[in-house]
């Protein structure tokens, strides 16, 4: 299961999620240069529990690095799917999280489930010698967050079935639950989570449990009001680019009504999106053009995109077009 994104569109633009995303991005362009120098700078600024647990292997490192490797390690990768699998769960559930908390809140959140999870880590693995690298933990946090926040929110999901892909809404519960017992199963079955698999399972599951209880805590933190104010210039202007269709019929004619949600900026300027339009066992792809100067509620024509009639031909779809924050 490939999630694409969810279907709960963020109000604001995700300033701290862009802003984590472009530095773990960065750091992982600069990683290569290191050359040889790679592996003791990850044993440097990677979290590995000997450092705090092992009198022989912690003498090797000053107090000030143990501390900063709490953070340093969440900004480290080891590779180009380890990373692009991070940042895409992070780009997907991060914007609404961050529109919870406000953003100044939300890059606080995001350490302290960095944190929560790395504590976690070493308490399952007190004297390991290996370096745990990675911002899965903190990410965690962010999926237990949405996951209490937002468990009715639908996750566009790509499942390939042979060649043919297919898309499917999965409530953000299940699609979250699943995700956590697969992380939950994996560390049970595994020697202090992580032995064989180089993957820190119970790191996972630590912070996804920090971010379902700091979300439940939040409310006891007072706002500073910096977060509220930041928000008048981070509203956003545009809608997702891909959306899924709800299609229904009206009369036997074959003809398909749904709705296409666009911004007052897009209704005045026009804009392309790419539409899923599911109807029967069938989910397809189309690009639809929104010409300029629509109204709320201007129907749009996909000629033949509908079901098919009695004597085969296809009827047409006609989507409503709903105009978020209308001026």
């Amino acid at each position: 299961m490939i999630p694409i994104r969810d279907t709960l569109y963020s109000k604001n633009v995700p300033v701290a999620t862009s802003l984590i995303i472009g530095i773990n991005i960065m750091v992982f362009l600069l990683q290569p240069s290191m050359g040889h120098g790679e592996r003791q700078f990850v044993y440097m600024y990677g979290l590995v529990p000997a450092k705090y647990t092992v009198q022989q292997f912690s003498a090797w490192f000053s107090l000030s690095n143990k501390f900063f490797s709490f953070i340093s390690y969440m900004f480290l990768h080891g590779g180009f799917w380890h990373i692009l699998g991070n940042m895409w769960f992070l780009y997907i559930f991060g914007d609404n999280v961050e529109d919870y908390f406000g953003s100044l809140r939300f890059l606080g959140f995001y350490l302290l489930c960095g944190i929560a999870a790395a504590l976690f880590h070493i308490l399952l693995n007190p004297v390991s010698r290996v370096p745990t690298i990675g911002a899965s933990g903190a990410i965690a946090g962010v999926m237990g967050a949405y996951f209490i926040l937002h468990p009715r929110a639908k996750i566009l999901t790509l499942i390939p079935i042979i060649i043919i892909p297919f898309f499917f809404e999965i409530p953000a519960f299940i699609f979250l639950g699943f995700w956590f017992l697969i992380q939950f199963f994996n560390a049970a079955g595994t020697n202090g989570g992580a032995a064989g698999s180089g993957i820190a399972w119970w790191a996972h599951v630590g912070g996804f449990i920090s971010g379902m209880v700091m979300v439940k805590l939040s409310h006891k933190v007072p706002e500073t009001g910096a977060g509220t104010m930041l928000k008048t210039f981070t509203a956003k202007k545009k809608t997702p680019k891909l959306q899924l269709i709800h299609s229904r019929k009206v009369d036997d004619s074959g003809d398909l009504y749904g709705e296409i949600e666009i911004s007052s900026i897009e209704a005045l300027t026009g804009t392309k999106k790419i539409v899923n339009i599911p109807w029967g066992f069938y989910k397809n792809l189309y690009r639809v053009n929104v010409p300029s100067g629509v109204n709320q509620g201007t129907l749009l024509r996909l000629a033949g995109m509908g079901k098919a009639r009695h004597n085969g031909v296809r009827g047409d779809m006609y989507l409503k077009v709903k105009i978020k924050n209308a001026i």
